[in-house]
């Protein structure tokens, strides 16, 4: 089991919602919004900076648990989506996951 995280940009977000929606295993997902900054800073965020000591970008954090055959299948899809061509298209990350602990009923694993 593999865990996923995304950062992308906010008017990507149904165009990566969607075709994640409809992959078959894939349990569900998390979308937060987020504000940070990355290397892609603006030109002018150091005199931004001086008037306002915070230069956040507004992004979408998408979080996924799947198993290790879907990794591959999700990271396409939210590369393909999200992609602009620019810079700031984001990031995407994978983690192993030790453990999953369904909390109503007690199963545990990848179920």
């Amino acid at each position: 089991m593999n865990y996923v995280i995304a950062y992308f940009k906010k008017d990507h977000l149904t165009e990566v919602i969607l075709p994640l929606h409809q992959l078959e295993g894939l349990s569900g997902v998390s979308v937060s919004e987020i504000k940070g900054f990355g290397r892609g800073r603006s030109r002018d965020a150091a005199a931004r900076m001086e008037e306002e000591p915070v230069d956040f970008i507004r992004r979408i954090r998408l979080e996924a648990f799947c198993p290790a055959v879907l990794v591959e299948s999700v990271i396409d899809i939210i590369e393909k989506n999200a992609f602009t061509g620019h810079a700031g298209d984001g990031k995407i990350y994978v983690m192993p996951l030790q453990q999953a602990v369904r909390i109503s009923t007690g199963e545990r694993g990848e179920e």
